[in-house]
């Protein structure tokens, strides 16, 4: 069997793919497994460290804050559809999944002219991106991770079996995996992440926490994004003596293998993608979400209220966000270990570990290999 999988941009539509990946390498011995992606995506330095092949098509999201910028992405869209359909001629799958971003649009787009090639697409969010809004009236199936995205598409079959996850990920939900010593466990541990870029008001508000927890007997694990790295490490070089702090502190641009903070974690900063809540619900991991402002719809807003009404986190909105809110938001969840437990349970309710095994079944029957 052959399958391309194609996503990008940024991390949350990267992993699903991935997970897909495993669960076929796992379900089928031998099978091929192309992943599309661009030169300049974030895909592109994930990927190929996973050891699938790796194929390229031109194209970028559109520039909306003028026509001519805009004019300039949509004449690349013919190019880039014709490069997918080069791609999909030469490899001949079997099977073709896109996982949202600009970059599955031609791939999946261009796979529904085959007649012989069963197409699917997988929607993460409460409200469907673009690309894949435009594709559900084509492809064979679209699965969700919400159902209230259902209202959002119209498509010949759609089914809601939930986010596919990293095996990683489910290993530590089953119990498979040992702590990495790479992180102590014996302390209360904050876990802060922006997504896979980073997120300066995240980043800014961290500065401050580090400060005034520098005596702390605590453990942080700052994920700043390959971007902000450098210029915050001389921010804290500045305001700190590192070598004088009782607090631990993790500086780290990026994490390949991010489950190895998250499984000594006891609290999560971050953003609000649903993937990166997926994941924090199958491990039961409390979190302060600060939704992403800019994402299209609103969504990671919306992601976040749908936990917090459910008691899961808590939530700082982007525009309020400082080192002061933070702090006290972290400090008052710390000094309450009942109301953490609580919502470490409440988070796991919304967990939904058969998500993967449910979309195998979707794309390839679940009398394939031997199951996971």
């Amino acid at each position: 069997m052959k399958v391309i999988l194609s996503g990008g941009g940024t991390g949350g539509h990267i992993y699903p793919a991935l997970a897909i990946a495993q669960g076929l390498e796992q379900r089928i011995p031998g099978v091929e497994i192309l992943y599309v992606g661009t030169a300049e995506g974030l895909e592109s330095s994930i990927v190929p460290k996973t050891g699938l092949r790796f194929a390229e098509v031109d194209i970028k999201g559109i520039n909306r804050s003028s026509f001519l910028k805009a004019s300039k992405d949509l004449a690349k869209f013919p190019l880039s559809i014709f490069q997918g359909w080069n791609i999909i001629r030469d490899f001949r799958p079997d099977i073709v999944v896109g996982t949202g971003g600009y970059v599955s649009f031609p791939v999946v787009l261009a796979a529904t002219f085959i007649a012989s090639c069963r197409t699917f697409i997988h929607e993460q969010n409460a409200i469907p991106g673009l690309a894949n809004r435009r594709l559900a009236t084509r492809v064979d199936c679209v699965m969700l991770n919400f159902a209230e995205a259902r209202q959002y598409l119209k498509a010949r079959s759609i089914i809601v079996p939930g986010m596919p996850v990293r095996k990683e990920i489910l290993d530590i939900y089953r119990g498979r995996i040992h702590k990495s010593a790479r992180f102590e466990s014996g302390r209360f541990t904050i876990l802060a992440f922006g997504g896979s870029r980073g997120a300066m008001s995240i980043n800014n508000a961290m500065l401050d926490l580090v400060t005034r927890y520098r005596r702390e007997n605590l453990q942080v694990i700052w994920i700043t994004g390959e971007n902000n790295y450098k210029e915050l490490q001389e921010k804290l070089d500045a305001q700190l003596d590192r070598k004088d702090m009782k607090l631990a502190l993790h500086l780290l641009p990026y994490m390949y293998n991010i489950e190895e903070a998250l499984q000594v974690a006891n609290l999560a900063i971050c953003r609000a993608g649903a993937g990166t809540l997926s994941e924090l619900a199958l491990l039961g991991l409390p979190a302060v979400l600060i939704p992403y402002p800019y994402a299209a719809d609103n969504h990671q807003e919306y992601n976040a209220r749908a936990l917090l009404n459910k008691k899961a986190v808590e939530m700082v909105i982007d525009e309020f966000l400082d080192g002061d809110t933070l702090y006290k938001k972290v400090e008052s969840l710390r000094q309450n270990p009942g109301r953490l437990r609580e919502m470490a349970v409440n988070m796991r309710t919304q967990a939904k570990p058969q998500a993967l095994d449910d979309i195998l079944d979707t794309l390839i029957g679940p009398q394939a290999g031997l199951g996971m």
